[in-house]
């Protein structure tokens, strides 16, 4: 196949992902507590679900989402780096990003073992346990793409993620005041211990800006885990596939490669912040294209009728991380 064609194949999926954001950004735009995110996500579920619709996700859609839902949010999490510069980091005090490590490798251990131990099939332990103790389904994706998950295995994990962040956004509120919180410490909590970025900007915000701006960079914080995370799962799965056929993977990804670059071009190169908020509509736009695609081939009757230990799986998972990462706030 030439790149010619494999262009013309892939582009009535581009061009579908493509409008599926413009109409996510409108519906973001209008109502802004809802994260566009997650917007994309729920519309890629809802095709997924109409009869009419399917056979064309299925048939001449497949080839363009399949691109969006692997390169287009390989290149979007790239774009992620920007927004995190190692000096924020640093601003956290010790206290903080050592519990945001922590928070982060507990809540993966324990949901990859509780996903093992329940029978979850393939690499879905291993998705599960990324979305919900790194940064969502952009976590999900840059996993799969590093140990060459099937696209299938990715449509439970996301949509998973997506319905316990959006569960966040009414929960955690109404258990701040009764948590006896500040607003900073909401924020603290917040950012540790809900998914997507954008569930946590949308969650955040009611506690007013410090409480937000400590919720983003706790938040970001974790995402930086992303690469290590996918580095050392990179390597298990190298190691674990010597002996099959067909070149191993990467010892570490490529776009792992380019997202701590951005982060360091991000630290140490004084870029315009309008340069700066570009790089984030693109991002932004480039993760909601890729999530409506996975968002598309989940089968809600498929799995409801087989999903049942994931969903267990993942309920554990969210008030795990909500409760090591208040045990987080307490000890900060």
């Amino acid at each position: 196949m030439t790149r010619t064609s494999a262009w013309g194949e892939r582009m009535p999926g581009v061009g579908v992902a493509a409008l599926a954001a413009v109409l996510a950004w409108l519906v973001h735009l209008a109502v802004p507590a809802v994260p566009l995110l997650t917007v994309a996500v729920a519309a890629g579920i809802v095709a997924g679900q109409v009869p009419r619709v399917r056979p064309q996700l299925d048939g001449a859609l497949r080839p363009g989402l399949a691109f969006s839902g692997r390169t287009l949010l390989r290149a979007g999490i790239v774009l992620l780096g920007l927004q995190l510069g190692l000096g924020d980091i640093v601003g956290l005090g010790w206290v903080t990003v050592l519990t945001t490590i922590g928070v982060v490798v507990l809540t993966f251990a324990g949901t990859w073992w509780l996903g093992r131990a329940v029978g979850l099939p393939g690499h879905e332990p291993l998705l599960v346990a990324s979305g919900f103790a790194i940064c969502g389904a952009s976590a999900i994706g840059a996993m799969g793409g590093a140990v060459r998950a099937r696209h299938e295995e990715q449509a439970v994990p996301v949509a998973l993620v997506t319905l316990c962040g959006t569960l966040a956004i009414a929960v955690l509120p109404a258990l701040w005041h009764p948590l006896g919180l500040t607003a900073a410490e909401f924020g603290h909590w917040v950012g540790a211990g809900v998914h997507d970025v954008g569930q946590v900007v949308a969650t955040a915000q009611v506690a007013g800006a410090s409480a937000l701006a400590v919720a983003v960079v706790v938040k970001l914080t974790r995402v930086l885990l992303l690469a290590p995370m996918v580095a050392i799962a990179a390597s298990v799965e190298r190691r674990r596939v010597t002996d099959a056929a067909g070149p191993r993977p990467a010892i570490v990804p490529l776009f792992v490669v380019g997202f701590l670059a951005a982060v360091l071009l991000r630290t140490f190169v004084p870029l315009p912040e309008a340069l700066l908020g570009a790089a984030e509509v693109v991002q932004t736009t480039l993760l909601a294209m890729a999530l409506f695609a996975l968002g598309s081939s989940i089968r809600v009757g498929a799995l409801l009728h087989t999903g049942w230990r994931a969903l267990v799986v993942g309920l554990s998972s969210w008030a795990l991380v909500a409760a090591l990462a208040y045990g987080a706030v307490l000890l900060g």
